[in-house]
């Protein structure tokens, strides 16, 4: 019998759940004084928001990487608050952040089922837990991936006094995860279906944008209406190219042998998870795992891979030559990059074309009442009502840092 772990002991560094689900308390006075001006700016605004799918088609890599000013997602928006939303439901929480399911306030005839992903970040946690520069990160990123067809969309960001926002598209599948606890394991062609979307991302943020995700696994990836996976969680991405980095962070299970050891590592690191997660869609959990997080690195820096009887040789070749201790061996790592992953006889049967530009159906599509269906997303508890105020001390030593999001 295979085991799924607990999602208590999966979580990243990053990631512990707190249980707190009301809206925060969202601050009108600033709109009474607005100048007409102000007030169709953000009308316009709101507009395009609720349009931004009218237009939605994969983008190519080269269209993606141009300037994020000039595309109409992934910006800066100085006119959007956050009373422009109404907000609807907790998606999630972290330690730094809460996601609500969020629609336009007021919206106009035709926009009512408009529905997003809003993550609101208070600028005082940002601070105290010294998060500014992954926060900081995390919202560039996303707006040089915009577009993408298997990375969530920041639409845009924006800020007020003491809250920082990125508004997302709303995947109501919810989490591969929860998929994966409830059939056990994935066969093959939904493990290949799922894997060749994940390779794609991983080619476009290393050979692209030089972006290590460092993250990569089935809680970060989630399943959109039409049953594709989208990447969220850009929290430890970082834009590495050919150099190295030192910080510890990622999931236990998924670490990399050169991130335990601490010897700098780059995007090798998210085709070694790569291999983890396809080993983990196969058999229904991780190849590594212990209770004791220290017997679990010990089982990495070895890297004795056990396969059950039943896998196929091509599945056994592509997860050893991905989770391979040795960098300038590893599928991915070595000459021709992710091509070579994408060649090997496990996706003898993908058509890459097919699955970038979303032509294939995917395997699972989730079964919905609405757009803001919720019922894969899990129940949370209020917010504290008590917040330690953004001071002006506080805000005079760090409000720069926070002056382009």
């Amino acid at each position: 019998m295979h085991r799924i772990l607990p999602k208590s002991l999966r979580n990243g560094h990053h990631e512990d759940q707190n249980n707190d689900a009301s809206p925060p308390q969202q601050n009108y006075s600033e709109t009474k004084n607005e100048n007409p001006s102000t007030v169709k700016h953000r009308e316009s605004e709101k507009h395009a928001i609720a349009h931004w799918e009218d237009q939605k088609r994969p983008l190519s890599p080269s269209q993606i990487t141009i300037d994020p000013s000039k595309k109409p997602v992934g910006h800066s928006n100085k006119h959007l608050r956050c009373q422009d939303f109404e907000l609807l439901k907790t998606l999630g929480t972290g330690t730094f952040a809460r996601v609500w399911l969020a629609r336009l306030a007021n919206p106009k005839e035709g926009d009512e089922d408009k529905v997003f992903a809003l993550k609101i970040l208070r600028k005082v946690d940002v601070i105290r837990l010294k998060q500014v520069e992954h926060v900081r990160n995390e919202r560039n990123i996303l707006a040089m991936v915009a577009g993408h067809p298997f990375i969530t969309t920041m639409i845009a960001s924006f800020q007020d006094h003491d809250t920082l926002y990125m508004l997302l598209d709303y995947c109501p599948g919810g989490e591969v995860f929860s998929y994966l606890r409830r059939a056990r394991r994935f066969n093959e062609p939904t493990s290949q279906f799922y894997a060749a979307e994940i390779c794609l991302i991983i080619e476009f943020l290393h050979e692209s944008e030089g972006i290590a995700y460092r993250d990569l696994k089935p809680e970060n990836i989630l399943i959109d209406a039409e049953g594709h996976l989208k990447l969220v969680d850009f929290g430890f991405a970082k834009k590495v190219d050919d150099r190295e980095t030192y910080t510890l962070c990622g999931t236990p299970e998924y670490l990399a042998p050169e991130v335990i050891r601490n010897t700098g590592h780059g995007c090798a690191v998210d085709w070694w998870a790569f291999g983890i997660l396809i080993y983990e869609f196969l058999v229904g959990q991780p190849p590594f795992w212990d209770q004791n997080p220290m017997k679990i690195y010990e089982q990495i820096v070895d890297g004795h891979l056990r396969f059950p009887p039943a896998m196929t040789p091509a599945a056994r070749s592509i997860i050893s030559g991905l989770c391979t201790v040795d960098i300038s061996k590893r599928l991915g790592n070595i000459s021709g990059g992710a091509a070579r992953v994408k060649s090997h006889e496990w996706f003898k049967n993908i058509n890459w074309d097919d699955i970038y530009y979303r032509r294939v159906k995917g395997p699972i599509v989730p079964h919905l009442r609405g757009p803001a269906d919720t019922r894969n997303f899990d129940e949370y508890e209020d917010e504290p009502e008590e917040r330690s105020p953004y001071t002006k001390e506080l805000r005079d030593k760090w409000e720069k840092e926070f002056e382009n999001f």
